[in-house]
């Protein structure tokens, strides 16, 4: 049997990775020659840009604002034409829920009250009484709820004035009376809790890199370096959001990932330092090198984050593009961090560096260990059997991927919220008294004189799926009739998803013939569906986009066919992977999760800094084998190095991006929950699996063909350089 098809060579010493006296050169390598000669000077500039972002963005505040338009849907026309006919509400509204067993006409004086207290509230333009709305009290007289109107939109109105009505009605509750609070606008005003998944994450992280480097100072660096980087990032996007539509609940999830990338970063470029000081090269020299040589792989990495996230401006969702944006101004500020800052950061705590690893590595020579050697025996052992643990690895990911087929894309609502929450509990009462689908109603517009209207009604009301529909609204113009419909199932059940097709496809077209009426089903649930399947619609582009560019960056570093396509499908199973994993537990309720939808816009994001970030790993361990490959021409060997070489900074840079993405899992916020377990699980499969086990195993395969590049192609391609072979 060929070596190329199973036999590994002998394990083989380990070759250093390049001579180290050889002169270092470069931009980057000049870089780190600055910031380490003005180590001072660069310190000082990213204390003041850290400063004036911070006080800047705390004077001008935020700006934050949710644009989920979507042009060319029924929802949009819908919320379009109902702005246009005078029927927009001026404000936003929230719900005082009350119950009483005994029925709440008993407590109707201590009710009224508290309502007249609460109309007098700032932010309050008008209340009404369940005692004067029939519908508004249940069947049995026992739930019923107060209708307050804002003076504008939930996302505006200032948390103390939600506070205070959330506080002036909960007063009332007294004898048997529950009162809670619902609505937009007290989901926002609830308290979220502590950042616990924040510094779960980075004590977790300092943890890895304590044990990694065993020194405190040499954990420190990559973690401060993180820290600076994040909170510059912060400032910035708060500024931003004055100038660029940036949603509001861009900023915990650009933290946890500036948390992640920043502390990966600078720990690529932190373990190349270490290993040029462990190879004879002074500080300065080995800030050089590495900077020239990690710096080139981590400027690569971040550039390839930021064309996927920008590759989101082709999805067309305003949302999006102002998270895009977001995330992408993030890994730049960690990534100029990570060549601006840390050089200087290594400048100055350099000598207590230095002495720490020349002290390790001479213990480690002394005990006769060799570095890299276990790794060295794991690829020895893909070898001999490379097409057996190819195939174990992958139908394991696949299996891990199959339930993302059933995926169902939404948005969480106060359902989702955590139990002891007011808005879950007036959510709970509102569904317990008037039926499931009283909190998602559909907003269905009919176009046409009140006559159509009433037909309209008397349509819908009979159609399936439908527990109740209000009478025909006209519009302050008569053009326009409004018919609130109320499912039979909840907001977030795939019946509810079949009923607005059933409308749209079945019910509007036959009332359209019959009346003559423009029939448009909305509202913010059937808004819900119309994003999810835009997102899935247009998701294809996206993807091809995306892997196109980056598959093109990598064939003109390593100018082969073969490797871009590689890493193409690896990440997009270790994607799949990380969707299979949130479907199960997010919305099949594995490990008592609360079942739900997935957020519709996460499988995307998720998808564009996983690939990313994938690209990162792919190049620092596929370089190092090129380079092998390059000196020896013997691919067994170059693969076998190549792992022994970056496999222990690859699976502890990912160690700590799995316990920081992980750790929001504990977030009280289920989007964070499913954004950090669905990094957390990609991550982990690929820095471990993939890297691991499926790169040397399909590198062994493909032998020499891994390089390979049609001699036309060779020719017309530029030569791009990633990493210099200076010392490494």
């Amino acid at each position: 049997m060929s070596p190329t098809r199973g036999t590994a060579a002998p394990t083989a010493p380990p070759t250093p990775l390049g001579p180290p006296d050889r002169p270092s050169g470069g931009r980057f390598g000049a870089l780190a020659d600055w910031a380490q000669r003005h180590r001072w000077a660069a310190l000082l500039i990213w204390v003041a840009v850290l400063a004036a972002v911070t006080l800047g963005s705390q004077a001008a505040g935020s700006a934050y604002k949710n644009d989920f338009a979507l042009p060319g849907t029924d929802s949009q026309a819908a919320t379009d034409l109902f702005t246009r006919h005078g029927s927009d509400q001026a404000g936003d509204s929230v719900d005082i829920v009350l119950k009483d067993s005994r029925g709440i006409q008993r407590p109707r004086a201590a009710v009224e009250k508290m309502l007249a207290e609460v109309g007098r509230l700032p932010g309050v333009a008008e209340v009404r009484s369940p005692y004067a709305d029939a519908s508004a009290v249940s069947k049995d007289g026992t739930i019923g709820y107060a209708t307050v109107t804002l003076d504008g939109k939930a996302e505006a109105m200032p948390k103390d004035q939600v506070t205070a009505i959330i506080d002036t009605a909960g007063a009332a509750a007294a004898g048997g009376l529950q009162v809670e609070v619902g609505g937009d606008a007290v989901r926002g005003a609830e308290e979220k809790g502590s950042p616990t998944a924040e510094i779960a994450g980075i004590v977790a992280a300092l943890v890895i890199l304590g044990l990694l480097f065993g020194s405190l100072v040499a954990a420190a660096v990559p973690v401060l370096t993180a820290l600076f980087a994040v909170g510059a990032a912060t400032g910035l996007i708060v500024l931003a959001s004055h100038v660029f539509t940036i949603a509001d609940f861009t900023p915990p999830i650009t933290m946890l990932v500036g948390l992640g990338v920043g502390v990966d970063y600078a720990l690529l470029i932190f373990y190349r330092y270490r290993h040029e000081l462990t190879h004879g090269a002074d500080r300065a020299e080995a800030g050089r090198k590495a900077l020239d040589a990690a710096g080139r792989t981590v400027f690569f990495a971040g550039c390839t984050v930021i064309v996927a996230l920008l590759g989101l401006v082709a999805l067309g969702l305003g949302s999006l593009q102002g998270v895009a944006l977001a995330l992408a101004l993030t890994v730049l500020t960690t990534m100029a961090a990570s060549l601006v800052l840390l050089p200087a950061l290594l400048a100055l705590f350099g000598s207590r560096i230095q002495r720490h690893v020349l002290k390790n590595a001479a213990r480690t020579a002394a005990k006769g260990k060799t570095e890299g050697r276990r790794w060295r025996d794991l690829a020895a052992a893909v070898q001999r059997r490379p097409l057996t643990t190819l195939l174990v690895a992958v139908l394991a990911m696949l299996a891990l991927s199959a339930p993302a087929l059933g995926m169902r894309l939404g948005f969480a609502d106060a359902g989702n919220d955590p139990k002891e929450t007011t808005s879950r509990q007036a959510y709970d009462l509102l569904a317990e008294g008037f039926g499931p689908g009283f909190n998602g109603p559909l907003v269905v517009l009919a176009q046409g004189d009140e006559a159509a209207g009433r037909a309209v009604r008397s349509e819908l009301a009979k159609a399936e799926g439908v527990a109740a529909a209000s009478p025909a609204m006209p519009s302050e113009d008569g053009a326009l009739s409004t018919v609130i419909v109320y499912p039979a199932s909840a907001p977030q059940d795939e019946a509810t998803a079949d009923l607005v097709h059933r409308l749209r496809d079945d019910v509007a077209p036959k009332v359209e013939r019959d009346t003559g009426a423009r029939i448009l089903v909305g509202g913010a649930t059937a808004a819900s569906q119309d994003f999810a399947e835009t997102v899935s619609k247009r998701m294809p582009l996206f993807i091809a986009v995306v892997v196109g560019l980056s598959s093109l960056l990598l064939m003109l570093v390593f100018r082969s066919i073969l490797i871009p396509v590689k890493a193409a499908l690896l990440n997009l199973l270790s994607i799949t992977a990380a969707l299979g994993a949130m479907t199960l537990v997010f919305q099949h309720g594995l490990f008592g999760a609360q079942p739900g939808p997935i957020e519709a816009f996460l499988p995307v994001l998720i998808f564009a800094i996983v690939f990313g970030l994938s690209m990162d790993y792919e190049v620092f361990l596929v370089s190092r084998i090129h380079e092998e490959w390059e000196r020896t021409k013997d691919h067994s060997l170059a693969v076998r190095e190549g792992l022994a070489s970056t496999g222990k900074v690859i699976t502890a840079a990912g160690a700590i991006m799995i316990v920081v993405f992980g750790a929001f899992v504990l977030s009280a916020d289920r989007m964070l929950q499913q954004f950090g377990l669905g990094l957390a699980v990609a991550i982990l499969m690929d820095a471990v699996v993939i890297r691991c086990l499926i790169v040397p195993a399909v590198m062994q395969l493909m032998g020499k063909w891994a390089w390979w590049l049609p001699a036309p192609l060779a020719r017309r391609l530029p030569k791009v350089a990633l990493e210099r072979p200076t010392g490494s």
